[in-house]
């Protein structure tokens, strides 16, 4: 077996590279595809540390595979690094105050989990160096996570096809197994043209776009009754036609997000839902467009390299926290309304279901978690979605959570934002970077797991093919 000791020193001797990566792609805070400056700062490591570097992956300019190795196995990890709009947020701080107000932030962490993530590249390939170990690192610089899919955009273009494993990671509140599916997703913009009048003089002239989209939600609030309990549809007006009631509104525009356990099931409601716009245009006499803003898959959960995971991150055990962390932490805690206080013992109980009433007291009681969370695994999926699972139907994939924000904050909220650069996040991405590369070495020196991994994998396909929904003529947008 592979001298797990020796990779957690190779890490341990860049952990400052990482960490200052973290930093300086939250001080960027850029969003959905245009990441220039994350994606340079992310290539200028991998570059000097030797890695092959292809940019402009998939159509998205700041998108980039870095490779290291050859031969078998091929394993992919993950890393992203977009920001959310409008979290501008001063680093450090136990109170809300933004710099550049609605300028973008880091509310969930994909600094630290891109760097986290290349700290994990790094350092299984600089044990595969020092050891003369065979195989191939691809880490995978994949944009717009948090909105625009972009690891369906690299699906589509067979990015991923080849490989043997994949495996990332998500900044969290505890240190966890992430065992479950999420829900695919379709994000499509329908709009209507009709025509304008003056509505009180001549209304008989006017075609109503806004008539359109209002018949269109009506159509799909009576379908929600018709589709599996376990969907869910979400829309927003982007377009209402002015703001004028004498006027007869001549556009319309409506962004849709429908969610299912199974792609195909998104698709089969999706279909419902074209119909019923075009019978609202019909309705109406207006016209009827469609416009994709992304999709992506459920996640294909496996149990195999799950285990793995969570089997190195016993081995290498949880953070230990200063006297100054824990207190920093304590102040973001007080910071929380009292219904977000009053719920963290029911999440302390949900997430360490294995522990007596005492020891839940106890961890309730800590702003920071210095546990690990007991292994659970199911295939059932959370109300949410990821493009991970796009990554997830063309290799066995895994995922976990370290513990790198304050007890009882979310994800998206200011407390994470003001988190960002602290030495609890560095000490969580660096823990990550470790779990990873660890388990990438398991793969390396194991081939019956990886076989055991993609018997797995072919079970849960259950005979069904990846097909990326987005139509190849659509194009990442900034």
């Amino acid at each position: 077996m592979g001298d797990k000791k020796r990779l957690v020193e190779l890490i341990d001797g860049k952990k400052e590279i990482f960490a200052k990566l973290n930093d300086r792609i939250w001080e960027f805070a850029e969003i959905r595809f245009s990441l220039k400056q994350s994606a340079d700062a992310l290539c200028e490591v991998f570059e000097k540390e030797g890695f092959a570097i292809e940019r402009g992956v998939a159509g998205m300019a700041h998108a980039f595979i870095a490779t290291y190795g050859k031969g078998n196995p091929v394993i992919g990890i993950l890393g992203e690094y977009d920001a959310l709009a409008g979290m501008d947020q001063v680093a450090g701080i136990a109170e809300k105050k933004s710099l550049k107000p609605g300028t973008p932030g880091h509310g969930c962490g994909h600094a630290a989990l891109g760097a986290g993530a290349a700290a994990a590249a790094v350092g299984i390939k600089d044990y595969m160096k020092e050891k003369g170990l065979a195989g191939t690192i691809k880490y995978y610089g994949c944009p717009a996570e948090e909105s625009g899919s972009g690891k369906a955009y690299l699906a589509r273009a067979g990015a991923f096809n080849g490989l043997d494993s994949v495996l990332t990671w998500h900044p969290m509140m505890e240190n966890a197994l992430m065992g479950v599916s999420t829900l695919a997703n379709y994000q499509i913009f329908f709009s209507f043209k009709g025509r304008s009048a003056h509505a009180a003089m001549s209304p008989d002239q006017g075609r109503s776009a806004l008539d359109a989209a209002e018949l269109m939600n009506v159509g799909v609030n009576y379908l929600r009754e018709h589709v599996i309990q376990e969907a869910r549809i979400h829309y927003a007006y982007t377009d209402v036609g002015g703001g004028a009631p004498n006027v007869v509104q001549a556009s319309a525009e409506l962004l849709y997000f429908i969610r299912a356990p199974r792609q195909s099931q998104v698709q089969e409601i999706y279909e419902r839902v074209v119909d019923i716009a075009k019978g609202a245009a019909l309705m109406t006499g207006t016209t009827m467009n469609i416009r994709w803003d992304s999709a992506c898959a459920n996640v294909l959960v496996n149990e195999v390299l799950s285990k793995a995971l969570y089997s190195n991150m016993q081995w290498l055990g949880p953070n230990n926290y200063t006297k100054e962390e824990i207190a920093f932490a304590k102040t973001l805690v007080d910071s929380l309304d009292e219904s977000s206080k009053k719920g963290i013992p029911a999440k302390a109980a949900r997430t360490f279901f294995d522990r007596s009433p005492e020891d839940l007291a106890k961890i309730a009681a800590k702003p920071l978690i210095d546990d690990i969370a007991p292994y659970a695994f199911t295939d059932k999926a959370i109300p949410a979605s990821s493009d991970v699972g796009d990554a997830s139907w063309h290799a066995p994939t895994a995922q976990f959570t370290t513990a790198c924000y304050p007890h009882g904050t979310v994800s998206h909220s200011w407390q994470v934002v003001s988190t960002g650069q602290s030495s609890m996040v560095h000490k969580g991405l660096d823990q990550a970077g470790k779990i990873i590369a660890l388990t990438a070495l398991d793969l390396l020196e194991n081939p019956k797991m990886i076989e055991d991994a993609k018997a797995e994998f072919k079970r849960r396909l259950g005979g069904e093919e990846y097909h990326c929904p987005i139509p190849a003529e659509v194009m990442p947008e900034a």
